[in-house]
């Protein structure tokens, strides 16, 4: 259901915060200089971006299977090669570190892509909202979405992903034959300067949220927004500060 086609449409969803959290991924990561990435799932560019201003990298690719995502991220991200590719049709190149931000979760054979990361470098890291809890701006959303309507609660990324936690992605890398394992949340601030800054990404179409409200007939969406409005803590201002969290693992493959 989800729809992955507009960076326009999708940086102010999600984008816009996945860019705070890819700066403290990259700062968690610690890479020297001079080292080649890979960015698998790179999107609009959130994570490729950081990887260019932060790391000084030698190169960094970014491969999505998204034409849109990656057009917008060509056009955007200077200093990064973007190929149009799928997870499980990744380039035949040498690199040092393989990343991936926001996409294990929609990856259907998550170890055997992982496997697959880990012979390009001696580094795999990935992150993943915390879906089921700490992710507030899609948490209100989803929990009023299935009080509205509740026929469509599995719908809900907190149910449908429930690996996105700590314990269990760790798990996953030592499954995946990693060694010198770790975890840890990375939580961002995500102040929205009205309710329509917070609402308005969601009519955009892209994600799993905002594609599930424009399957609903107008009178169901209405229920939701109204719902958000009356729900979402604003302040006497109008601003609505939410936070987001997501879990960063790491290992290594020598």
């Amino acid at each position: 259901m989800e729809r992955w086609a507009s960076g326009e449409q999708y940086e102010p969803y999600v984008g816009r915060w996945s860019r705070l959290v890819a700066a403290e991924f990259v700062a968690w990561l610690n890479q020297p200089a001079g080292r080649r990435w890979l960015d698998v799932g790179c999107g609009t560019g959130a994570l490729t971006s950081t990887i260019v201003r932060d790391a000084a990298p030698a190169y960094v690719l970014g491969v999505d299977r998204s034409e849109g995502f990656v057009e917008y991220a060509r056009r955007t991200v200077p200093g990064a090669t973007f190929e149009v590719r799928d997870a499980e049709d990744l380039p035949d190149a040498s690199f040092d570190i393989a990343v991936s931000g926001l996409v294990l979760n929609f990856v259907p054979d998550r170890d055997r892509l992982l496997r697959r990361l880990g012979e390009f470098g001696d580094v795999v890291a990935a992150y993943v909202w915390d879906y089921a809890d700490g992710m507030q701006l899609m948490k209100y959303f989803w929990e009023v979405a299935g009080e509205v309507d509740p026929a469509r609660r599995d719908l809900d990324e907190g149910t449908r992903f429930p690996f996105c936690r700590p314990d269990a992605l760790e798990e996953m890398f030592t499954g995946a034959g990693f060694g010198e394992v770790a975890g840890r949340g990375i939580v961002v601030p995500t102040v929205f300067t009205s309710f329509e800054d917070y609402w308005t990404p969601f009519l955009g179409g892209q994600g799993a949220a905002p594609a599930y409200l424009s399957t609903v007939d107008e009178t169901t969406r209405d229920k939701i927004r109204d719902a958000l409005r009356e729900r979402l803590p604003v302040e006497s201002d109008g601003t609505i500060s939410l936070t987001a969290r997501a879990w960063a693992v790491r290992g290594t493959t020598r």
